[in-house]
């Protein structure tokens, strides 16, 4: 590992004390009950192995790497695109051979499609996990009745679960459910799609404390995790929203009484929260404080590995450039540098600006902590004609819905 570790005051039980038990999805035993939360653009092949090496043999006080295990989940698939076997979809489901289980999230609105998709997965041997994407609030999602638009639709809702949920069955691959309290504040969902989801046999589910109105903004509900833990009784459930540190996630358990965690954005530019989390959760203190040369030495190899990834050494470039402000946040490098290294375009490039930071600046410490990635503010949520009037699919948005699938993306 190229990053240091320090001591800091625990906020969790004595020393060496585990927090939670393994996370048990289905057939697979996760040593860290953590979750890497599926990203649009972001949890790719090369950054979800950058997670799993410091979430693995980074993390001081847990057991040898099974202690230190997570599960880490592919960005967004859309059934339809993986269906037509799209070039591009094909080599998103790709894994590194050392990734176990191999997990896949789908996003979907029609049941056909959905159970086409996952009965590739199952019968190709392309994932020992599927996730079904309900939490997505993004408008070119929600305005198909996809995403955290769907679970307002009962009927719909239960129809995709219950197809993957029986494809999984075939080939003992277990399907978790990810999603949002509701549409809005007055068109709440969580609980109604929890228990639909637990009767229709997931083996768990996940709830990003937030409406699709909040989108990033404001705070997450964490009570309401809460209440859905109280609610779902027969499978995990797992926590989302405003996670940005180890002691975040400590808390979230101790107040919600989840079962697990699910990490964002609080992991942009800090794959080494996996190192904090598996330590956090193992009862350990120690978290890892990087220097500034060890974040630019991190930065590197995602860029390598992106390169890698794409066999496109200028795509790769074109890609970590968004990554720059994250990695940077706090540290002393000043607007020119952070300019220059937003323009990258070699891996030659890179290296020349990075060897010009210093790389003995310690981390900034608060300065580097809390909120990642845009938090934007509430907006309206664009959805079908007439989708709120009813619960259950009208003939016209049923017709409409099978239509619907396209290749989109969000988060």
């Amino acid at each position: 590992m190229t990053a240091t570790a320090t001591r800091t005051p625990s906020a969790g039980p004595p020393e060496g004390s585990a927090v939670l038990p393994p996370l048990r999805i289905g057939r697979h035993v996760i040593g860290s009950p953590v979750v890497l939360a599926p990203m649009a653009g972001i949890t790719n092949r090369a950054f979800r192995r950058l997670c799993r090496e410091y979430g693995s043999d980074g993390a001081p006080g847990a057991s040898g790497a099974a202690g230190g295990s997570a599960l880490y989940v592919s960005e967004m698939i859309t059934t339809r695109a993986l269906v037509e076997r799209n070039a591009e979809t094909m080599r998103l489901i790709e894994h590194d051979p050392e990734e176990d289980p191999r997990s896949i999230q789908l996003y979907s609105v029609d049941p056909a499609t959905a159970r086409a998709a996952a009965r590739i997965l199952v019968s190709e041997d392309r994932a020992d996990h599927i996730d079904l994407n309900f939490g997505c609030p993004v408008p070119k999602v929600t305005r198909r009745g996809g995403g955290s638009a769907l679970p307002w639709k009962r009927d719909l809702f239960r129809a995709i679960v219950g197809a993957v949920v029986e494809e999984g069955a075939r080939g003992d691959v277990p399907v978790t459910v990810k999603m949002r309290i509701g549409i809005d504040a007055d068109h709440e969902t969580y609980l109604d799609a929890g228990l639909a989801a637990e009767s229709e046999g997931v083996a768990a589910v996940a709830l990003h404390a937030r409406t699709a109105a909040q989108a990033y903004s404001g705070t997450a509900d964490w009570s309401a995790i809460r209440r859905l833990k109280e609610t779902v009784t027969s499978v995990p459930v797992l926590g989302n929203g405003d996670i940005w540190s180890a002691e975040d996630a400590l808390r979230m358990v101790a107040e919600t009484g989840c079962d697990g965690v699910v990490v964002g954005r609080g992991c942009l530019g800090r794959p080494w929260l996996f190192a904090d989390l598996a330590a956090a959760f193992a009862g350990s203190s120690v978290r890892v404080s990087p220097t500034l040369g060890e974040v630019a030495g991190t930065l590197r190899r995602h860029a390598a590995y992106l390169a890698e990834f794409y066999a496109d050494e200028g795509r790769a470039c074109r890609d970590i450039r968004k990554h720059i402000a994250w990695y940077l946040k706090g540290f002393p490098a000043g607007s020119e540098m952070r300019s220059s290294l937003a323009l990258v375009d070699s891996l030659a490039s890179l290296d020349r600006l990075l060897a010009t930071l210093d790389p003995s600046a310690p981390w900034p410490g608060e300065a580097a902590e809390g909120q990642r990635g845009r938090a934007g503010t509430s907006r309206h949520v664009v959805l079908p004609e007439g989708w709120l009037t009813t619960r259950e699919l009208t003939p016209e948005q049923a017709a409409m819905v099978a239509q619907a699938e396209q290749s989109v993306s969000g988060g």
